[in-house]
């Protein structure tokens, strides 16, 4: 999975100003954003004003900032992506745009076996035998599938019908755009963490997408990414 930041307006500031607006109005304007000057004792307040927002839950704060990812995985990742109506996407285009021959095949480290009941899964890994029947059968479906949508293409058929043969596990490539609020929500249900306030469950391969993305956030709003893991990573 291939996650890149392409651009970003966003820093623990922002989270400040648009909170203290409540209160201090037109002053906030006068304010600096944080350089790395300031005292030890304004960052212990901002610090301070930071979880509490996070730990009471006001949300609104953390919306005045933007984010924005190249993401390269399989349609199936993305799929996933899209059901979070809290972001901005734009993929590329199968109906303008002949698609390339790269497919996602499982690692022989991805687990195989599901275990436990809806909502709560666990999964182990497979055997030598399943891991060797997992990639042969993924390799051969694509490779079918594919050698069908190029005889549809050299025999004049619009991309956008040849397509439909196409498997899930096609790459695909999309930029997204959102801000620390919606990432956090993601973040939440996307990941795997100790210390979660609610334990979630997430397929492996859209969190290989979520943990390239943590990463470039904790870099970008330390104080926003430390009050989020310590108030249980969820969204206010």
């Amino acid at each position: 999975m291939t996650v890149e930041l392409v651009r970003a307006s966003a820093h623990d500031s922002d989270v400040l100003f648009a909170a203290r607006v409540s209160t201090l109005g037109e002053q906030t304007l006068e304010q600096s954003q944080l350089d790395g000057s300031e005292s030890e004792v304004d960052e212990k307040r901002d610090r301070g004003l930071i979880n509490y927002l996070m730990r009471d839950r006001h949300g609104s704060p953390f919306e005045h900032n933007s984010m924005t990812f190249y993401v390269r995985a399989p349609i199936f990742v993305f799929r996933e992506f899209m059901r979070h109506r809290i972001a901005s996407y734009n993929e590329e285009s199968g109906r303008y745009r002949e698609l390339g021959p790269v497919f996602y095949v499982p690692s022989a480290e991805r687990n195989l076996v599901q275990v436990g009941k809806p909502g709560a899964y666990d999964f182990l890994p497979g055997t030598a035998e399943q891991i060797a029947l997992v990639q042969q059968q993924t390799r051969a479906a694509a490779i079918h599938a594919y050698e069908a949508y190029q005889r549809m293409l050299e025999a004049g058929v619009a991309r956008e019908v040849a397509r439909i043969v196409l498997p899930l596990n096609i790459y695909s490539s999309m930029y997204v755009t959102l801000n620390a609020r919606s990432l956090m929500n993601f973040l939440s249900l996307r990941t795997k963490r100790e210390g979660s306030s609610f334990p979630s469950f997430p397929q492996r391969e859209i969190e290989m997408c979520a943990e390239q993305m943590e990463i470039h956030f904790k870099k970008l709003m330390p104080l926003t990414y430390e009050a989020f893991n310590k108030n249980g990573r969820v969204s206010p």
